[in-house]
């Protein structure tokens, strides 16, 4: 069955799927695997110390298979300097570079000439609006439902989605709550293109950084798991639940400022998590959609389910 869309046209896919940014945890190993599985892989760029580790990264990627992949830039990391980060990837010429979060035009303006694809990931309307109007490609549209960082309107992906198709001519990439092939028709549906998950990637088998203990509390996890952190200074985020982060919503409530929260959100507690499995010491980013994962396959194998729930969907619609 043909899944071609303006997007899998776009970025030269067979499958209009593409691997969220994932902090600490979206390296060559995941990238190439999506890739290689016909979607879109990333690397996070911002998660990586200095350009020529990120260099590395890329070149091991090259190394794995020939389809395209991307880079994503996390460019709201506290003002953390990118302009070298995103140089590697232009003297790489890497086919893809998508960005999330601060403001997109640097980004826009250092790439001009570049030839390199562009992906904005927007949590409402009028981010996507000003996306098209910088230049983008195509937006990824996350719903409130996701995990990681959100916009500040909660708005579901059931509603933002058509809201955001209306509102700009590019191609609309869904993201949030989607886990498998029944989230992408209902994506398609809802007219976007193409979607992009976070939290279905890092239970498999090829997320290698992401612990053990963290991919088993992504399968044992309910949708009602998942808890909302750092509102109370306007970054709204989603994370698995656990007393670490009831600890940080407990400072929320008292002392709502950055610096008290400082030691609780840092990318060192999300590694602790993340990396080793330290519940009492950090947190993970995970979305509702937990409570659809079941199981941590292989990215192939991933592919292979969600592309049979598909095809079995879209024959019903004839």
């Amino acid at each position: 069955m043909n899944f071609q869309t303006r997007v899998t046209e776009l970025l030269g896919i067979e499958y209009p799927i593409i691997q969220g940014g994932l902090a600490y945890l979206a390296y060559a190993d995941l990238a190439a695997a999506v890739s290689e599985a016909g979607g879109l892989g990333q690397i996070t760029a911002m998660s990586l110390p200095n350009p020529e580790a990120l260099r590395e990264e890329i070149r091991k990627v090259r190394e794995m298979t020939d389809k395209p992949f991307g880079v994503n830039y996390a460019i709201g990391n506290h003002g953390r300097p990118f302009a070298d980060m995103l140089q590697v990837a232009i003297d790489e010429n890497v086919p893809v570079v998508s960005m999330t979060g601060g403001n997109p035009t640097p980004i826009f303006e250092q790439l001009k000439g570049s030839g390199i694809k562009t992906l904005v990931l927007v949590a409402a309307r009028r981010q996507a609006e000003k996306a098209e109007e910088l230049g983008a490609d195509a937006v990824m549209v996350v719903g409130q439902e996701g995990g990681g960082h959100l916009g500040r309107d909660d708005i579901g992906t059931m509603v933002l989605i058509p809201r955001v198709v209306d509102a700009v001519s590019i191609p609309v990439i869904a993201s949030g709550g989607i886990g498998d092939g029944r989230g992408w028709m209902a994506a398609h549906a809802l007219g976007a293109e193409g979607i992009e998950m976070g939290t279905r990637f890092i239970a498999t088998k090829e997320c290698v950084h992401a612990s053990e203990a963290y991919k088993q509390d992504l399968v044992d996890s309910l949708e009602t798991d998942t808890v909302i952190i750092k509102r109370s200074i306007g970054a709204p985020a989603r994370t698995l639940r656990n007393d670490w982060t009831d600890k940080i919503l407990e400072i929320e409530s008292k002392t709502p400022d950055y610096e008290s929260l400082k030691p609780y959100i840092s990318g060192t507690a999300n590694r602790n998590y993340a990396y080793e499995g330290k519940r009492e010491e950090g947190f993970g980013w995970a979305g509702q959609v937990v409570g659809l994962i079941d199981d941590v396959p292989t990215i192939a194998g991933l592919f292979d389910k969600m592309v049979e729930q598909a095809t079995e969907i879209r024959n019903r619609w004839k």
